[in-house]
């Protein structure tokens, strides 16, 4: 049975504007650029659903793991085989454009990782994944937004700090901070003469809200200028949507007047039944991120070698399968690092092994690396936010969970 990914509404001021699909919700931050000329940029893609990190990344070199993940086990052998990243891990065929930035340092894996978060619900671990807080019931703001938040005054490098891409601002950048949002068109967009008499309707009703709807047309001429509306983009299902965003994403992003953060999210990846491996339904998924890394690259040109892209999920699948061929609710996963500014070539894990005594719950790959560690790395590396306010603000009382150190070049 596939289970719903319940996804939490965005409030009347947030949707501005949907011709064009622009919405507007706070405006510009300051972001001081790196004293050493870099100009950093961050993207987090949020796959929501829970990914099997056994079969997108696969521990090939572990004996037991050819019997616990049965037919969706990965291998260097037979008419699919995995591309192999070391000695030990193996990646699934349906990324090649992840695996060609590994061999070029560009790309790297955390395996057995996992948030703070321990039970099996898609609603509160999202919920614990995008706000950052210990535990579920806070769906207010999110840890992304927050990171904008406290980032010191300094050289304003864009005019819109942030980026929401898709139909509403997902949690982790939800906030007080400014950012824009983004989505490809369903509407048409609305004229100048419109746009025009809406302003002039709003500056005498609600000047709060005309305020950012006259930001919100700012960023759709911005996006349009790009060549990212009037046609210029046509909304696609599945994978191309993928593919779709983080086109988008770039063309904003690589601009220097575009914004240095990002956020995606991408659902689907609830795979109880019929799973696949390296072919079948979770290789078609994967087959779509690899194609939104390799756009956001191609997008982003020259930026790409100061920007770290980072792909989170709120828990990991069983490592037994199941009796549909699919994987149920689990703990530990991978995160998916890549960009010009990683530090890459590697797979990070203190590797906790399959064995029965060795699985979380005696089902799941057991976590030894905490999401929220390397989160808290990547901000340190990028922005400079320090630990302390990693600990208390970033991610509420978690000052235990130390940023992971190196992950950036």
């Amino acid at each position: 049975m596939a289970l719903l990914c319940e996804i939490p509404s965005p409030s009347r001021r947030t949707v501005l504007l949907s011709g064009g699909a622009l919405f507007a919700w706070a405006y510009l931050p300051r972001i001081a650029r790196a004293a050493d000329g870099r100009d950093p940029r961050l993207i987090v893609i949020v796959l929501r659903g829970a990914l099997d990190g056994l079969t997108t990344v696969g521990p090939v070199g572990d004996p037991d793991y050819a019997g616990l993940h049965g037919d969706i086990a990965l291998s260097l052998t037979g008419a699919h085989p995995a591309l192999p990243l070391d000695g030990f891990f193996a990646l699934n065929p349906a990324m090649p454009a992840f695996a060609r930035l590994f061999k070029a340092g560009q790309a790297a894996v955390v395996h057995a990782a996992a948030t703070g978060y321990r039970d099996r619900s898609h609603f509160d671990g999202q919920d614990v994944l995008e706000s950052g807080f210990p535990g579920p019931g806070h769906t207010e703001t999110g840890w992304l937004n927050r990171a904008l938040a406290a980032l010191p005054a300094g050289e304003r490098v864009a005019r819109h700090g942030g980026l929401a891409v898709g139909p509403s601002t997902p949690l982790v950048m939800r906030g007080a901070a400014p950012v824009i949002g983004w989505a490809p068109q369903a509407l048409p967009a609305p004229d100048d003469d419109l746009a025009t008499r809406l302003l002039d309707l709003y500056d005498h009703r609600d000047p709060v809200l005309a305020t950012s709807l006259r930001r919100g047309l700012d960023a759709d001429r911005l996006a349009s200028n790009e060549g990212m509306v009037a046609g210029g983009m046509k909304p696609r299902g599945g994978p191309d949507a993928m593919r779709q965003a983080a086109q988008g994403a770039a063309r904003l992003m690589a601009g220097d007047d575009g914004p240095r953060v990002a956020a995606l999210a991408f659902d689907g990846w609830d795979t109880h039944a019929n799973e696949g491996g390296a072919t079948g339904h979770l290789a078609t998924l994967l087959a779509g991120l690899d194609g939104a890394f390799a756009d956001l690259q191609s997008g982003l040109g020259p930026r790409w070698k100061d920007t770290a892209v980072v792909a989170i999920t709120e828990f990991g699948r069983t490592a037994h399968i199941n009796g549909t061929v699919g994987t149920d609710h689990g703990t530990g996963t991978v995160v998916l690092l890549a960009g010009g500014a990683i530090k890459g070539g590697r797979v990070i894990a203190d590797w906790p092994g399959l064995k029965p005594a060795q699985l979380y719950q005696g089902r799941d790959l057991a976590p030894t690396a905490d999401v929220r560690a390397v989160l808290k790395g990547l901000l340190a590396d990028q922005f400079g936010l320090t630990p302390a306010v990693l600990g208390d603000k970033v991610f509420p009382d978690s000052a235990a969970v130390k940023p992971m150190a190196g992950l950036v070049v």
